[in-house]
């Protein structure tokens, strides 16, 4: 299994926000290993622009809208979990 952390720039974050970023990054991560994990089982030869757009998806859907309109991942970093997830990979 494949581990992966979602970690948030602390120096971009406001007051509020820092005090919530450990339970913050710690929802996101877990938002993200379900929806991989999620699209992995469903997973059928789908490219991988509809991979990094599927796994949008899906952890958007689970998390709460507020934090879900927020929530914009680094490019690189969701290409390389949708790349996991086409060869297969599970997420822990």
């Amino acid at each position: 299994m494949t581990e992966m952390h979602v970690s948030l720039d602390g120096s971009e974050l406001n007051a509020v926000e820092r005090k919530l970023q450990e339970p913050l990054e710690a929802q996101l991560t877990s938002a993200l290993e379900q929806a991989a994990n999620r699209v992995a089982d469903q997973y059928d030869g789908q490219s991988e622009d509809e991979v990094v757009s599927w796994i949008m998806r899906e952890t958007r859907d689970g998390l709460h809208p507020d934090i879900a309109e927020g929530f914009a991942p680094d490019d690189d970093k969701l290409r390389q979990v949708a790349q996991a997830v086409m060869r297969g990979e599970r997420f822990a």
